[in-house]
């Protein structure tokens, strides 16, 4: 990259990622060590960007000791994020295969819209209930410092994409997005004797904990509680040896389904539309709105999700805020709707580039 522009007449300097970002020794999954690599990054990259196009490469850091690390997942958008927070860029960009952050995810649902901002919270909501698009901890030193990072599309560089950042336009109670995440196993807990279900329900969370399951899920029952974990085949042993006066019940092969925005879980009416948009074909396991106020959350047979979404979508998008939403391609509208839905298989997992503005 750097020879072909310095081959088009632009004056470039290509900085190793090795000689700059600091990590400890985790190998595979390594964390930066951030003043350190502020440090490198002033005298280097910050330096060199005044007269120069500055090209450098993500995902690998070096230790203290010499040692080559990689960063793990998103270890490309964290290169990007540590770049410009070390030299106080004033906007990052995310290059990848989507028009920005979408109203749902493309792979499971045709026809959605283009938010064209969002702020951070929303963002990290929506990366941690499914969104592929950006990876929000791993931007983290760019959001600490309140640093725009905008969303493009590399096949498509006319689209303005998605702002995510301080200016985005802030609108609480407006659902901008359906997200989703598959290989899921919801679990039902029936306790007769209330007195003991908290302890019950913790313990056996603090378990999950351990085996690194995250409940990422939780919904309160009159006789019993219902959460979510990612399927694994650890869990049956760490179901055993709970009191005998205890029923359990496992639903695999599940998905969970969320509507993402700013407060919405505390509009009572958005629950109800989706609750009827959901029971109408889905056959829903568990509804949890208990982790965030930017969400609300539902568990469906995973045979079920696209159906799920593309009701979800057309309940809440028929008639998308213009200074929210775009179509995501040029005059294109949401599809009617289809008794089959409008599914589609898997696609390539976008690939990402970045540039520090």
């Amino acid at each position: 990259m750097a020879a072909g522009l310095e081959q088009a007449r632009i004056k470039t300097r290509h900085v190793a990622s090795t000689d700059v970002i600091v990590t400890d020794d985790q190998f595979t999954h390594a964390a930066p060590l951030y003043w350190e690599t502020y440090a490198h990054l002033r005298r280097t990259v910050a330096l060199d960007a005044r007269d120069s196009v500055v090209v450098m490469g993500g995902f690998i850091g070096v230790t203290r000791e010499g040692e080559i690390t990689t960063l793990g997942r998103g270890g490309s958008d964290l290169t990007a994020s540590l770049v410009g927070a070390g030299v106080c860029a004033s906007e990052i960009q995310i290059w990848t295969d989507v028009d920005g952050m979408l109203t749902c995810d493309p792979r499971v649902l045709h026809g959605g819209y283009r938010l064209r901002s969002l702020g951070y919270e929303e963002a990290e909501e929506m990366a941690r209930l499914g969104a592929k698009v950006l990876c929000t901890k791993t931007v983290a030193p760019a959001i600490r410092q309140g640093i725009p990072i905008v969303i493009r599309n590399s096949r498509r560089p006319e689209i303005e994409g998605t702002l995510v950042g301080p200016e985005a336009v802030r609108k609480p109670g407006v659902v901008k997005s359906v997200t989703s995440k598959t290989g899921m196993t919801v679990i039902h807990l029936f306790v007769p004797q209330t007195g003991i279900l908290r302890s019950i329900a913790e313990g056996l969370s603090d378990r999950f904990e351990r085996n690194q399951l995250h409940v990422d899920f939780v919904q309160a029952q009159p006789d019993g509680v219902s959460f979510a974990v990612q399927s694994s085949s650890q869990i049956p042993d760490l179901l055993r040896d709970l009191d005998s006066s205890v029923r359990i019940s496992v639903e695999e092969d599940s998905a969970m389904v969320s509507l993402v925005g700013e407060g919405i879980a505390a509009e009572a009416s958005i629950t109800k539309r989706a609750m009827l948009a959901i029971l109408k074909d889905s056959g829903m396991r568990m509804a949890s709105q208990m982790f965030s106020p930017r969400s609300i959350s539902f568990a469906v047979p995973e045979s079920k999700l696209a159906v799920t979404v593309e009701n979800l979508h057309r309940e809440f998008f028929r008639s998308p805020d213009p200074e929210i939403f775009a179509a995501a391609d040029a005059e294109r509208r949401l599809p009617e709707a289809t008794s089959e839905g409008h599914a589609v298989g898997p696609v390539p997992v976008p690939a990402y580039g970045w540039k520090v503005m």
